[in-house]
Order: structure tokens, then sequence, then C-alpha cells
């Protein structure tokens, strides 16, 4: 089959990130921009089309024909793949924006949407660390925790689209207050961004004050290594939280990949194993035991070719 090219574009509140890439998974343009979200829907629209401007120009100068573009984007879209429909905290304005549209009439190109923690996934069942699965689960542990599902090669995104929320199952009853309105959410707990809030929590009431900007979850791995008694307290409290989660989608869909992905995920070997021993001891041993927990590979590309590929397909 003859070689395709498509345009893919993962959305986030800071950044852009764009590539154009094949239908055989090679990137031949990388690049990324601030995307303006704290300013106006408008303005990240504006950066998009910077965006594929450039790809188009570097595309017309080496003949690559663009059949198409993606884009992952935070928040819900529709289910003709076109509209944004809100759920985007973090984009000021990001909502019942027909977004597809706005773009096919600025550069010319089919455009096709979709959420941004699922094209990672998907990148990440088609050319990453799944790759050759048909089936496959994937979360990604940041700021806030997403995932996907893919069942049979494609996306299930529930009915409408509205399904798939990883981050936000039930966890704790009657537990904290999370962003999304609900309380004891997964991600309120087994975020980095709640490993680093419980860490700080922690320290302070020790008498131990670290400069805010210096917390990251960076940091607490390598306290955690050093063996700071803080550090793997809250990390093992983080361990714990996630590994439940797991083990209630493995019990839910038996995947044989589970996929994590996010900063964390890059921490090492031992992040996977300490994950993963939680998550086994908590699922059942029979819906467990095709289940191979790994890190996502990808990195950073995952969201860019995930989207690519809503136009190969």
């Amino acid at each position: 089959m003859k070689k395709q090219y498509a345009i893919g574009i993962d959305l986030g509140g800071t950044t852009v990130k764009y590539a154009l890439i094949d239908s055989e998974g090679q990137f031949h343009v990388v690049g990324q921009l601030p995307s303006h979200a704290d300013i106006s829907a408008e303005a990240v629209i504006e950066q998009l089309i910077t965006a594929v401007d450039e790809v188009k120009t570097f595309a017309a100068q080496q003949n690559y024909p663009i059949k198409g573009i993606g884009i992952g984007t935070p928040g819900i879209v529709d289910t003709t793949n076109r509209i944004v429909l809100g759920g985007a905290e973090n984009i000021k304005g990001w909502e019942n924006l027909p977004l597809a549209d706005r773009m096919e009439q600025a550069t010319g190109l089919f455009t096709q949407l979709g959420n941004d923690a699922n094209l990672m996934g998907l990148g990440e069942t088609l050319y990453g660390a799944a790759k050759g699965c048909t089936d496959a689960v994937f979360i990604t542990v940041g700021t806030g925790i997403g995932g996907a599902v893919i069942i049979n090669g494609k996306l299930f995104n529930g009915f409408a689209n509205r399904g798939t929320e990883l981050g936000h199952v039930p966890l704790i009853a009657n537990g904290e207050l999370c962003a999304c309105g609900s309380r004891g959410c997964l991600e309120h707990y087994a975020s980095t961004a709640a490993l680093i809030r419980r860490f700080k929590e922690r320290s302070q009431a020790a008498g131990i004050h670290y400069p805010d900007h210096e917390v990251n979850g960076e940091l607490i791995v390598k306290l955690y290594q050093a063996g700071d008694p803080i550090a793997c307290e809250s990390f093992d409290e983080h361990c714990d939280f996630l590994g439940h989660g797991i083990s209630g989608f493995i019990n839910i869909f038996s995947p044989p990949q589970l996929i994590i992905g996010g900063g964390l995920s890059e921490a090492g070997e031992f992040y996977i194993r300490k994950v993963s021993e939680k998550a086994y001891a908590y699922a059942i041993p029979d819906c467990a035991v095709n289940t191979k927990i790994v890190a996502a590979t990808l990195g950073n590309k995952a969201g860019s070719i995930g989207a690519a590929s809503l136009i190969f397909s």
C-alpha cells in the first residue's frame, strides 16, 4: 500500500506539539508552539493553524501529499469527531467549538478530532508499547489521570464519546473533593499532582519546607531512592492508590497489555514493578493471568501519532 502522510497535533494547556507522520509511523517534521490556552479559544486556533502551515510548507518542498489533520484535544469530542463539546478546564473558552470545520476552512485539509488521552493510548497500541495487541488499557499519570481503552483494535469511547474517564473512577467513598466535582476519584489520590500535594502536607507537618518550585515528581523519586522517610511514605501510598485503580481496570477488561504513561512512568523500571506488585495483589488472579503491565514507549510523541492515525484509519 502506498505510504500516506498526515499532520498529527497534540494540544495541551501549555504547548501545541505537532508533526508530519507517515502511515508506517515515521516522523518527518516535529515541532511545538505555546498553546496560548490561557488567552482564548481563538488564540489557540491561530497557533494550530500556524503549526499546520509550517508542516504544509515542508511537505510541499518534499512533494509529500498530506491526507489530513488529526488533533488530540483535552475534553469531550462529539460522535462525529469534529466538535469540542467541553470538559477542557485548562483551555479558556474551549467548548461548543466546531474545531474541525474551522481548521478545514483555514487549511484546506480534512480534519478529525479525538480526546488527547484516548489518542495517546491509540498511538501506544498501534506503534508503541502494545503494538500488535488488539486489546489494551492505557493510563497516563500526570497532573491528572487520563486513559484509553482499545477493544479489537479500536478506541472504546462509551456512548456518544462520553466514557472512559479512567481518572474519575471512584476510589475513596466520601473522599476529598476532586476537580471534576465528584469526591474520592482515582485522579485526586493517585496522580502526580496528588503525590506532590500529599508529600508537601507531610513535609510541612514535620516542619520541613521546600520551595514550591522545587517540589515535583522527579524530586520525590530521588528522595525516595535515597531513603527519605516522608518521600518513601508518600511514594508507597501513591503506588498503592494507583495499584488499586489499575486492579479495577484489570478486573473489568482483562487486557493483555496495560500501559502506564506520563512523567512518573519514565522514572525507571522500579516504578512499573512497584505499581504492578500492588495491582496484581488487588486484582482477581484469573482476570490478571494474561495481563502484562508495561511502561509507555513513545513519550511525548504518542499523542501526535495517535492523532495522525485518525486520518490513516
